[in-house]
């Protein structure tokens, strides 16, 4: 062993025999570095330290900073990307640069020329410098120069820009500009990219926790460009502009792969572009991070233990469905029994689980797999969406011959699956039958942690919005804020609100004489459902939330 490998066992941050096989793997190599980190048996922290006492330099613990963004701006944010750095601190004519290899002579020299300062370089970890890009960094001011450079671009004759866009150049304007959007999306944690024609101007808003928000206006001379580049980034047709148009792509970010779906559809400027990122987060989750009430996990935990019956997950489009039910479905999955899921598209691949996309060119409907899923002797099937009757039915006597069907189905509530079934044209009898649970959700925006405030609200006010209290203890609530954490908007991330209802004979009975969905709810809940709103209240009081963003997303 030598250099790093020998710091890193030196200082016990590796065990000899692990630092040994990934030796005769790797060599002396960064892909050795991540190959531990990504097998967790290092921390990007003490590989940080490790490369710090090999070559003299300090470490410095990003994490445990407050960064002035200032400083930060002293260096382009190009530059700082490039070279993997951030400028930490300034002390008079000396700027102190967090880098991640501090004998780069070359990045030390740029940054050097570019402040005109003397440039003192710390070792910082990899997944902390990642979080302070996340934080600081955006990529703004890059992509306006890309655009002011594909302007002119475009100005030029048709026939070289098409062809730019095809070639594999990825020093081309638009090539460029494109990843960094998507790069951009990413880094911001979005849910779904818009790019949208207009009149006078190509308009771009990423969808972040939820809600949308405008990034980029350019101008629409660059308009045809960039939709062309999309849609040969996810395999579209580029002649095709009257239909709309399904693929998907992938990119690297980070040294992870993002899998996106995109689809395309026709407008009066020309043709948007949406774009779903993929967050593989949904496949890794536990049952905890779903962040049910005790009640509601119970509830759920029931239904999927049972070996036969169905579980459906409702709610609008976007609401948390289908990471609800992958959650479910790894906790269920296991080497001893079958599962297979028909989808369209597979948003997530999970291994050891038989997944089968939707291909209705070929007549792959849902309908047809499931009869052919139910031939493969499953024992756990997952039916993506039930949109229609033949899928509703053979979904439900799936369940009534000895299978666990998991589900999703558009309604407001979860009582609604039971009328929306009988509606699509499944027998009440069936459903009553078949039925085990359902589960209503919707997301709601997260307050972010690190800069929530504390308030106390008036009782008249709790009132008037229902929020459950006593009159004489007024309950210490939480309201958004905004800091650099959250990119100033007071929230980071989402949470469920769910409400779970659960089959019984006077359930069944209602379905069966057909009685409105009024009737069903009022009965689920002198059964003991807890509805969205009320699960939504249970939330806020946790600090969770907001009044505001349980009223925005409930009934």
């Amino acid at each position: 062993m030598r250099g790093l490998a020998q710091t890193l066992v030196l200082t016990g941050a590796v065990r000899a025999a692990d630092m040994s096989a990934a030796l005769a793997q790797y060599g002396d190599t960064d892909e050795m570095v991540e190959y531990l980190a990504g097998q967790q048996l290092i921390t990007h922290g003490q590989i940080a330290e490790a490369i710090a006492l090999n070559s003299g330099h300090r470490y410095v613990d990003l994490t445990s900073l407050a960064l002035d963004p200032n400083i930060i701006a002293l260096v382009p944010s190009a530059v700082c990307r490039k070279y993997a750095l951030i400028p930490i601190d300034r002390r008079g004519d000396r700027l102190i640069v967090g880098i991640l290899d501090p004998t780069d002579i070359v990045a030390l020299d740029d940054v050097a020329s570019v402040t005109d300062l003397f440039v003192e370089p710390v070792v910082v970890a990899k997944d902390a410098l990642g979080q302070m890009f996340e934080r600081f960094l955006r990529s703004d001011e890059e992509l306006s120069e890309l655009q002011a450079s594909i302007e002119e671009t475009s100005s030029g004759p048709s026939t070289a820009f098409t062809e730019e866009i095809q070639d594999g150049d990825s020093d081309a304007p638009v090539v460029r500009f494109v990843n960094l959007l998507i790069a951009q999306a990413i880094n911001d944690r979005a849910s779904d990219i818009h790019v949208e024609p207009g009149e006078r101007q190509l308009t771009v808003r990423f969808r972040i926790d939820g809600v949308l928000h405008e990034m980029q206006k350019a101008d629409r001379a660059i308009q045809d460009g960039i939709i062309s580049r999309l849609k040969i980034m996810s395999s579209i047709d580029i002649a095709e502009k009257r239909r709309p148009q399904d693929g998907r792509l992938s990119v690297s970010h980070d040294g992870r792969t993002v899998d996106l779906r995109v689809a395309t559809l026709p407008t009066v400027w020309g043709e948007k572009i949406v774009m779903r990122i993929l967050d593989n987060t949904g496949q890794t989750m536990s049952m905890r991070d779903l962040l049910f009430s005790s009640i509601n996990e119970q509830r759920f935990r029931d239904a999927i233990s049972r070996p036969h019956g169905m579980v459906l997950a409702t709610g609008p489009t976007g609401s948390g469905k289908s990471t609800t039910l992958y959650t479910a479905l790894r906790a269920v999955a296991n080497p001893k029994i079958n599962v297979i899921t028909v989808e369209d598209p597979v948003e997530y691949r999970i291994g050891g689980i038989n997944q089968v996309q939707v291909n209705n060119r070929a007549g792959l409907t849902f309908a047809s797999a499931l009869r052919s899923i139910l031939r493969s002797d499953p024992d756990v099937v997952l039916v993506g969406e039930i949109r229609d009757k033949e899928t509703a039915v053979i979904s439900v006597e799936a369940a009534l011959t000895g299978h666990l069907v998991l589900s999703t189905l558009h309604t407001n509530d979860a009582p609604s699956a039971l009328t929306r079934l009988t509606e699509i044209g499944t027998e009440p009898f069936l459903v009553a039958t078949a039925l085990s649970a359902v589960v209503a959700q919707r997301l709601a925006r997260k307050l972010c942690g690190k800069c929530r405030i504390p308030f106390t609200e008036s009782t008249e006010v709790l009132s008037s919005f229902g929020f459950p209290h006593d009159p004489n203890d007024v309950p210490e609530l939480y309201k958004a804020n905004g800091c650099e954490s959250c990119s100033g908007t007071g929230y980071r991330g989402r949470i469920a609100l769910h409400e779970v209802m659960t089959m019984s004979d006077e359930m069944e009975h209602l379905i069966v004489t057909r009685a409105t969905g009024t009737e069903m709810r009022q009965l689920a809940i002198q059964q003991g459902m807890v509805s969205l709103r009320d699960d939504g209240w249970a939330k806020v009081a946790q600090g969770l939330t907001t009044i505001e963003e349980v009223l925005r997303v409930s009934l």
